[in-house]
């Protein structure tokens, strides 16, 4: 569903990657800290709630940033509105570079074209750094839900129509849309509950509320380990390295079934060249610290640097790709 070669590429080779795949990426000649950039603490706004896979992978680079970039890098979460409560707030902060957002495909790519929402692009208020990882996702139900594959999932839910429930981060989000196209895929009604991040998605997994979301690999591993949630399928082209007994849906129910995520970091539009340059180095070389790299790739991220001219394309790349799927499958945000 998804066509996108380069990235494919990256997802194919999925969670087996060692921490040396980008060992070799350096930082490039910005020239930018002439200006002594940055000159104070930099903030991250992740614009989802704790424990969702933006705010994990966050947490896992900031300390590399900060050693880097010689300033504190602290992380604030404000969630809303399928991730553009964040995304505006940064648009509106001073072009400086010291306010940055970790952004996703969902509110960069996916809700400003989806009928039903009328709140303003964060696009033209943004200027891209750098992509950070790529985000596999898997279909996971609490164990206590008794299934025990996608196949049974999906008799379950033809069986009782509107009687079972998927959680996602609002509309938009790839999790959302993942969950509409399984519908559509399975021919199955499975209702919609919209919450404001992968922490209340896995809240509402754990205490029974929901019978099935999308989830991050990264946002589920805990859930995996502790043995309350249970793996059905991979959204991805590929089966996951870290779960090659879990059956992509392509495989299975959905075939052709392709969907992940991406998050990155973004400046406020209208931030000096020069800076973007230096915060886009920086990124590449937290990147490259085979430690950094190692902890995404454990964690369930694949760690994915780029220019902020590469980021800026995939933007636009995946902005098309979405508005077209999004008007062929009748997909809105209510």
């Amino acid at each position: 569903m998804r066509g996108l070669a380069a990235r494919r590429g990256v997802l194919a080779a999925g969670l087996g990657l060692a921490a040396g795949r980008v060992a070799g990426v350096r930082a490039a000649d910005a020239g930018a800290d002439a200006d002594g950039f940055p000159s104070r603490p930099v903030v991250i706004v992740v614009p989802y709630p704790v424990q969702g896979a933006s705010d994990l992978v966050a947490r896992i680079l900031a300390p590399a940033l900060a050693e880097v970039w010689q300033q504190p890098v602290r992380i604030e979460n404000r969630a809303g509105t399928s991730g553009l409560v964040g995304a505006g707030y940064v648009g509106r902060a001073a072009p400086d570079g010291h306010v940055l957002l970790m952004g996703s495909l969902g509110a960069l790519a996916i809700v400003p074209s989806l009928p039903g929402v009328s709140v303003r692009d964060p696009l033209p208020d943004l200027a891209p750094v750098a992509m950070v990882a790529d985000l596999p996702m898997v279909l996971v139900t609490p164990t206590s839900t008794g299934i025990q594959s996608v196949t049974e999932l999906v008799a379950l839910a033809r069986a009782r129509p509107g009687a079972m429930s998927y959680g996602s981060s609002g509309a938009g989000h790839p999790r959302h849309v993942a969950a509409e196209l399984f519908r559509q895929a399975t021919q199955t009604r499975i209702r919609h509950v919209p919450l404001r991040g992968g922490g209340p998605v896995l809240a509402d997994l754990h205490a029974g509320r929901i019978e099935m979301a999308f989830l991050m690999l990264i946002e589920a591993e805990e859930g995996l380990r502790q043995g309350w949630l249970r793996p059905l399928a991979a959204s991805g082209p590929v089966r996951l390295p870290r779960l090659p007994g879990v059956p992509t849906l392509a495989e299975t129910v959905a075939p052709g079934f392709e969907m992940s995520n991406w998050i990155g970091l973004l400046a406020p539009a209208g931030t000096a060249p020069s800076r973007v340059a230096r915060l886009g180095s920086g990124v590449r070389e937290a990147l490259a610290r085979p430690e950094v790299a190692g902890r995404l790739v454990e964690a369930g991220a694949v760690p994915h640097p780029s220019s902020p001219a590469g980021f800026a394309e995939l933007i636009a790349t995946e902005r098309t790709h979405f508005a077209a799927l999004v008007r062929r499958r009748g997909i809105r945000a209510d």
